[in-house]
């Protein structure tokens, strides 16, 4: 099979006489032969400019968890523009989103809203500086937390460059060119899932040390889970050292349940952050956690600035996707997890079908495939021994079978998957794996 690209092609080339790059975000540049340029999506399925039509497992990089164009969020949205979409005031919808949020995740008393999963986790910093009176940050190798300066180090994707700065005599590689000299120097960089690297080091410089903050399972980068114990543990220590531990849920929150990643592991972290999924493809986020800590928004210690923060399409886009999420018990995540199972169970198949090595680590609907030799992988070094260059060049011939992937290796799964599209998927990756060489 064989796409057709001019019209995206041609789109391109006329977006960058205005747009930097051609592109609103540097990740969709990565994506081979051309970025595509949209035109339309229902469901789970995506068509671009030039017709072809795509099923769609890059869901915009996690929000869409209803697919493209739901319709009760279609509604919701459109009748908050009758209404007003921003005020500039505060509106009911604001009250009854905190009210689902704090009734849903563990670890909410209070929580405050926000544009993006950057700005959230900003937030949280800053209200864990302020709780501790310390400044320095634990975060953890191959863990995302957005692109602010203070967090944002080396990422190594084929969608994200990587810093050419290394890593060494105890340096933290910037994210991008262009951060401050000075931003990340109040960032210790420790490998995740290393008991005694973590114990040593909080042990050793609690004084300094205002914040743990982690994914609590590693999405963008193998999807690799925590080893049992080990997020326990960082709460343990946390808790005992007078440390704030944040667990970053902008990818697993409402992805794995409506409780979070921390509600399924049966965690009480200090702060999340929640975004993406939450409001189904519309910009929303925002921090969850004890009161005592969001208290310093309540008495002005922490300013929490944000000219569209709360507005009414967003606050109605969240309401909308966490209802629709709640029907019937829950039963969307069932469906999107039998979803993902199927299709990485056929991928495992394929694999040892064609003799290709390699490998998929799941959590619920999402997972992440890669070709690697390995029999596991279970942390970042290991992670990055995959063979990222054939992944991303299975993900160009993918496309051109109509199935939408990211070319880091990354999947989402949403809740209108079905087998329809599983069936098709593998299908495309059966004839993709049997021209695939090494």
């Amino acid at each position: 099979m064989s796409i057709q690209t001019d019209r995206s092609r041609q789109l391109l080339a006329e977006s960058k006489l205005y747009l930097a790059g051609g592109v609103a975000s540097s990740l969709r540049a990565a994506m081979k032969p051309t970025p595509l340029f949209a035109v339309s999506g229902s469901g789970p399925r995506v068509r671009d400019e030039d017709g072809n039509e795509y099923i769609d497992y890059l869901l915009a990089y996690g929000p869409l968890i209803l697919g493209h164009a739901h319709p009760s969020l279609a509604e919701a949205v459109g009748e908050a523009l009758k209404r007003g979409a921003t005020f500039g005031l505060q509106h009911t919808g604001e009250i009854e989103l905190g009210k689902l949020l704090v009734e849903a995740l563990p670890c909410a008393d209070r929580v405050a809203l926000s544009g993006s999963g950057t700005e959230a986790v900003m937030l949280a910093l800053r209200l864990s500086r302020a709780y501790t009176g310390r400044q320095k940050v634990v975060r953890f190798h191959g863990h995302f937390h957005g692109w602010s300066d203070a967090i944002f180090t080396s990422f190594p994707s084929p969608d994200m460059k990587q810093a050419a700065a290394a890593a060494s005599a105890g340096a933290v590689p910037p994210g991008t060119s262009g951060q401050s000299e000075l931003s990340l120097k109040d960032v210790v960089l420790l490998p995740w899932n290393d008991f005694d690297a973590l114990e040593q080091t909080l042990r050793e410089r609690k004084d300094e040390i205002a914040a743990v903050i982690s994914e609590p399972i590693m999405c963008n980068n193998g999807c690799i889970r925590p080893k049992p114990g080990y997020l326990e543990k960082m709460r343990e220590l946390t808790a005992e050292l007078g440390l704030v531990m944040i667990l970053d849920e902008v990818i697993t929150g409402f992805r794995l349940g409506l409780s979070g990643a921390h509600g399924k592991f049966g965690l009480k972290p200090d702060l999340v952050t929640i975004g993406k999924a939450m409001g189904g493809g519309i910009a929303i986020s925002g921090v969850a956690g004890k009161e005592d800590i969001m208290a310093l928004i309540e008495n002005g210690t922490v300013g929490h600035l944000g000219t569209l923060n709360g507005n009414a399409v967003a606050t109605s886009a969240a309401l909308a996707t966490l209802r629709e999420l709640a029907k019937d018990g829950g039963s969307a995540y069932g469906r999107m997890e039998r979803t993902a199972d199927r299709l990485v169970e056929g991928i495992r198949s394929l694999l040892a079908k064609h003799g290709i090595p390699g490998l998929v680590n799941q959590a619920g609907p999402v997972f992440h495939m890669m070709f690697i030799g390995e029999e596991k992988v279970e942390d970042f070094d290991a992670f990055n021994k995959r063979d990222a260059a054939k992944y991303a060049r299975f993900a160009e011939r993918m496309l051109e079978e109509g199935v939408l992937i990211r070319p880091s290796g990354l999947w989402y799964v949403s809740a209108v998957h079905g087998e329809d599209e599983t069936r098709a998927t593998l299908a495309a990756i059966d004839r993709v794996m049997a021209g695939l060489h090494s």
